[in-house]
């Protein structure tokens, strides 16, 4: 059987340009509704001048923080996502892997007053990036993560493991994305053992769902 981290990487290389499109076109619409301004207002909440963005795709937030006269540094693992941001006006973006940025084998800066990860938490192991990330924040700096809630995502099987993303109904030509599920008591656990402290759990809700859109959280260095 195939290694899911390999093939979760395969895949966002191959969707770089359709997923470009679909955030550009505002074509998601839990995006568009809840969660883009539910990091962007997390974010901002907590005033910071420097912002790493780890897991910037194609750059939509470093614009958005930029525009409101935050410090904002990108890093993505994959070149075309990271040619897209630079071209979109983004000046300081980073190429390099969470397997790089884990073993300390890329440099992207440090002493950040805030680092946010917007659904780009994917593979099982996030426990070395997380101590990785803690490691380069300011005391007191903070961890911002937004992911896919795991009660509204579990379909009655709520224990961690590997799940697909097909993309049914999106537009474009698409891969099928390996994805880590893991447990509301899983996420805490991994800040707990990366050394960062719970300050904010939020829930952000679409207007029209019984469901949370997605969890965020806000994690502190001590």
């Amino acid at each position: 059987m195939r290694n899911p981290e390999d093939a979760l990487l395969d895949s966002w290389q191959h969707n770089a340009q359709a997923w470009i499109d679909a955030v550009r076109s505002g074509s998601i619409e839990s995006r568009r509704q809840v969660t883009d301004q539910a990091i962007l207002l997390a974010i901002l909440g907590r005033q910071p001048e420097r912002v790493l963005d780890l897991g910037c795709g194609e750059g939509w937030l470093l614009r958005a923080l930029g525009d409101r006269g935050v410090e904002a540094v990108g890093v993505d693992g994959d070149r075309a996502l990271v040619d897209a941001a630079r071209a979109a006006g983004s000046a300081e973006v980073h190429l390099a892997s969470y397997a790089q940025l884990a073993a300390g084998q890329a440099c992207v800066g440090k002493d950040y007053d805030l680092i946010c990860a917007n659904f780009a938490l994917l593979q099982q192991d996030i426990i070395p990036l997380l101590t990785a990330m803690n490691a380069l924040l300011v005391p007191g700096g903070a961890l911002v993560i937004q992911t896919l809630h795991p009660w509204g995502v579990a379909d009655g099987d709520y224990q961690d493991g590997w799940r697909e993303e097909s993309f049914a109904g999106f537009a474009g030509d698409w891969q099928v994305m390996p994805w880590y599920f893991r447990t509301l008591a899983s996420w805490l656990n991994a800040l707990d053992m990366a050394g960062l402290r719970l300050v904010s759990l939020q829930e952000p809700q679409h207007p029209q769902s019984a469901l949370p859109q997605s969890l965020l959280m806000v994690a502190e260095r001590p």
